[in-house]
């Protein structure tokens, strides 16, 4: 699978952005998450869903904040991001990975064996 992801920007704290994350080839049995990472601290997972069938997980910073959903016609994942705070400004990062034949969360970084390009998000206060 390849990923493209954009949409990242300069938004006031309190605001909204939303992610794109386009997907191409091989999305049967794959799982999609968006990570980020701001300057001088490791990536951090955000949020990911099984590309069918919904089952999405959420970091509990970003949780009830943050929804990840799937456009079927556009082959696009998206990561809404509302009520956006000062500390989500970073670098995103979406990602991908085969999950075989047993759906199983997962948010370590290292199991994602394809990655977009960056985005970044800025959060004025």
């Amino acid at each position: 699978v390849q990923l493209q992801a954009s949409g990242g920007g300069l938004v006031q704290a309190g605001g909204s952005q939303r992610l794109s994350c386009a997907a191409s080839g091989r999305t049967f049995n794959s799982a999609i998450a968006w990570f980020r990472q701001a300057p001088g601290k490791e990536r951090e997972f955000v949020a990911a869903r099984r590309w069918t069938g919904g089952l999405a997980y959420y970091a509990d910073s970003v949780s009830g904040r943050f929804t990840i959903f799937r456009d079927n016609a556009k082959n696009t994942v998206y990561l809404q991001m509302n009520s956006l705070k000062p500390e989500d400004a970073a670098m995103y990062y979406c990602a991908a990975r085969y999950w075989g034949n047993s759906w199983y969360k997962e948010v370590n970084e290292v199991k994602y064996d394809y990655w977009g390009q960056g985005t970044q998000v800025t959060v004025s206060s």
